[in-house]
């Protein structure tokens, strides 16, 4: 039974380029922890996070002690971390940033061949008044075709699994998926909506973030309705990742 009034939620999924400008050119992770924090957000889908690099805290005297996810987190925010892929310097993956205490998370190997290290992130978080967890999976697919339909395939068998059909779930990420391949297949299986298209009748194009054209990142819901959406790629937002931020409102 749901006990007093249900809060309205704002997600943001934010491929942040491992807390570097477009280019490389500079350190913008600093930049990133007052743009998000300015938007008050409830959760947040994090891609390409850097969890340590021992050259980039020898080289940037402004690189952060604590791992980037844990840099981006407010005090008292709680937060996942999957490492995707390592190597001799460090390691990054993605993570997700919650308001809302963790309950439980778990981060799943999803690559389809070594050149490219792809994972999932499953969390799910208490939020307060509702009856049941919220769901949160994080996704940063592959750049070809034929990986993306593998692992498309991998996260709904993960839903159809781990997720109960009535719960609220939040699937966010980098699809890069241009071609609309992945809303198709999520609907018809799922269940799951495509915020901005929900809004809108399209996806939100959010590659680059100077001059978006591509519509690679996603926020799929299922058990939950859609308010307001916002893609972040205007002033300072076009100036830090190469991909714009995406946010939506939502509510049970």
């Amino acid at each position: 039974m749901k006990t007093g009034a249900e809060p309205a939620l704002t997600v943001v999924t934010y491929n942040i380029h491992k807390g570097f400008s477009a280019l490389n050119g500079r350190l913008v992770v600093h930049e990133i922890r007052e743009r998000l924090r300015s938007l008050s957000p409830d959760v947040v889908f994090l891609q390409e996070v850097q969890g340590a690099h021992s050259r980039h805290s020898r080289r940037h005297l402004a690189w952060p002690e604590a791992a980037q996810h844990e840099f981006l987190a407010h005090e008292g925010e709680h937060s996942a971390y999957g490492m995707n892929a390592e190597y001799r310097d460090g390691h990054h993956g993605n993570a997700i940033v919650s308001r809302y205490p963790i309950l439980k998370s778990e981060n799943l190997d999803i690559s389809h061949h070594a050149l490219e290290c792809r994972g999932l992130l499953h969390c799910e978080m208490a939020v307060p008044g509702w009856d049941e967890p919220l769901h949160c999976i994080n996704v940063h697919l592959g750049l070809w075709a034929r990986s993306r339909r593998f692992q498309l395939e991998w996260l709904c068998e993960r839903i159809r699994e781990s997720v109960p059909e009535g719960a609220p779930l939040v699937v966010a990420g980098d699809f890069n998926d241009w071609r609309g391949t992945a809303s198709k297949l999520l609907g018809s299986e799922l269940g799951l909506a495509e915020a901005f298209k929900s809004v809108s009748g399209r996806h939100a194009r959010s590659f680059p973030a100077r001059l978006p054209m591509l519509t690679l990142d996603r926020i799929y819901v299922r058990g939950l309705k859609v308010g307001a959406t916002e893609r972040l790629s205007e002033g300072l937002w076009s100036r830090l990742s190469d991909h714009a931020a995406l946010a939506a409102r939502l509510s049970r």
